[in-house]
């Protein structure tokens, strides 16, 4: 079930892809640092699935809390950061010794001709996180997308718009991976009879033109918004995810 879902996030990722490549809101090099981190400890949690599926209500539990703490971190306030062209220090990379002066400005063009200027993403303490969201999604089919939006928004104040584009190419690139790994071990020990084809059928086209509605959306509704909306889907996932991981200990 996790090599299928991941299989069908690939095709509603790479829709997504699409719409946010022809609107110009993608950012390759600052995709760069995430996809180092992501792609190898995401196909390490694909090969380890079988020897930590004895302990999957373990997982599940901790990726409610990841749901839970990211959605704290979303609706937290950040004072919006300092002027580009000022070497000066904001508060949230103050506080982790992380230097602005040292992080060039980067450029992105729509194609309806609006500039967003930013300084380009680090990892630095949050590879940490990264890779747990890749440990995650090899193990269980979600965790990068989650981590990864985050940390672009707030930690690294890059514009909704682009963070959002550039998300979903870094998701494309590790679950690839981690399906890649998924599926082959899959048709391996059973052929390509052991693909529940007949539930891909449904959940390729769906997430195709779900992934064509979210860059349409997108630019369409303000930005603390979006955000508000993410976190309180995150705490809704956290929540669900808590209580299935509970009720095997409850019942």
């Amino acid at each position: 079930s996790i090599g299928v879902a991941l299989f069908t996030e690939t095709f509603g990722f790479s829709s997504g892809f699409v719409g946010y490549f022809r609107k110009g809101l993608i950012d390759f090099k600052s995709a760069i640092p995430f996809i180092a981190v992501g792609v190898p400890i995401g196909i390490l949690g694909a090969v380890l699935l079988t020897t930590f599926k004895e302990y999957d209500n373990l997982l599940k539990g901790a990726y409610a809390i990841l749901m839970l703490a990211l959605s704290y971190e979303i609706l937290r306030h950040h004072e919006a950061p300092p002027e580009l062209l000022d070497d000066t220090t904001d508060d949230a990379e103050a506080a982790d010794g992380e230097s602005t002066a040292v992080r060039p400005i980067r450029e992105i063009t729509d194609r309806t001709g609006h500039t967003y200027r930013f300084r380009a993403p680090r990892q630095g303490k949050g590879a940490a996180a990264t890779g747990l969201g890749a440990f995650l999604t090899g193990l269980l089919g979600v965790g990068i997308g989650e981590v990864v939006m985050p940390q672009l928004v707030k930690r690294n104040h890059v514009p909704v718009a682009v963070a959002a584009g550039t998300s979903v190419f870094i998701v494309i690139v590790v679950v690839a991976a981690s399906s890649f790994t998924l599926i082959s071990t899959l048709v391996a020990q059973g052929g390509l009879n052991a693909v529940p084809w007949n539930v891909v059928v449904y959940t390729v086209p769906a997430v195709i033109v779900g992934g064509q509605i979210g860059p349409w959306l997108q630019g369409r509704i303000a930005q603390r918004t979006v955000e508000r909306v993410i976190a309180y889907l995150f705490i809704v996932v956290g929540i669900a995810m808590a209580w299935i991981a509970l009720r095997h200990f409850l019942f």
